[in-house]
């Protein structure tokens, strides 16, 4: 079975021009077949300062109103998108940028949630698999932005890391899939100030134990929790890791494997 590295990138990486231009060179000699998703980083929330369009969040998250759809359009599946797609090409690396409408890539649908009401954001539905299959069978990488569509015309902005895992998920049965969040922790730390404290190898039993001690980090409990949802649908392994070190994570040498035992 052919390998797929399908590999999540972080915003804080996009807004650091040294950090995104390692990456990308990385990404470009990555070998095997490959799908990047990317986050939005700062500029959305810059450009809709200036457009004085008052940006909410709720815990963490952007409720994202029409105008606030406008602007992570052009921006996500816009700028950075395209850019991404150009200094890959500069690289050597035959790549297409995507957005969730795009071939039907990726169907979603609008939040539904009994306490908030999180505007024009998307949960996912159906991934196309032959649409991918497709693309990265004349050895093109996919860059995919992190908006979605719901089949009767709205676009919908969606998590960047919740898309990597239903691709990871969705191609685990045609490829030996390699999940990797890349972002700018060593990976999953014990202390979540010291790089020093990563822990290389995950389980579930080792994970269940970490969180009865509260030992880990609260912002990381969803994407371990989708990690093992990926191992459970077919995904070889999960790594979390630095962008800065994507040759060793892909080899196994740095950052945190997730493995099931």
């Amino acid at each position: 079975m052919e390998t797929l590295s399908v590999i999540k990138i972080g915003g804080n990486i996009i807004d650091n021009e040294a950090s995104l231009s390692s990456f990308l060179k990385s990404f470009a000699s990555t070998p095997g077949k490959k799908i990047l998703v990317h986050g939005g980083g700062k500029l959305a929330t810059k450009l809709a300062s200036q457009l004085e369009i008052p940006q909410q969040l709720v815990d963490g998250r952007r409720i994202t109103d029409a105008d606030t759809l406008k602007v992570v359009t052009m921006v996500y599946a816009g700028y950075i998108n395209k850019n991404i797609v150009a200094r890959l090409q500069s690289h050597g690396c035959n790549s297409i940028g995507l957005c969730g409408a795009d071939g039907n890539a990726i169907q979603a649908h609008k939040r539904n949630h009994p306490n908030v009401d999180y505007g024009f954001v998307g949960d996912i539905d159906i991934i196309n698999v032959p649409l991918f299959k497709n693309l990265l069978s004349q050895d093109i990488s996919i860059v995919m932005a992190p908006i979605t569509h719901d089949k009767n015309g709205q676009l919908l902005n969606t998590n960047a890391d919740t898309i990597a895992q239903e691709i990871a998920k969705g191609l685990a049965a045609h490829y030996d899939v390699s999940l990797i969040y890349s972002f700018e922790k060593a990976g999953v730390l014990l202390d979540a100030n010291d790089n020093e404290t990563v822990i290389r190898f995950l389980t579930p039993g080792y994970y269940s134990e970490l969180k009865d001690k509260n030992l880990v980090f609260a912002g990381m409990l969803p994407k371990l929790d989708n990690a093992f949802v990926a191992l459970d649908s077919g995904v070889t392994k999960v790594i979390i890791g630095q962008a800065d070190q994507l040759e060793q994570l892909i080899a196994g040498n740095q950052g945190t494997t997730i493995i099931n035992e």
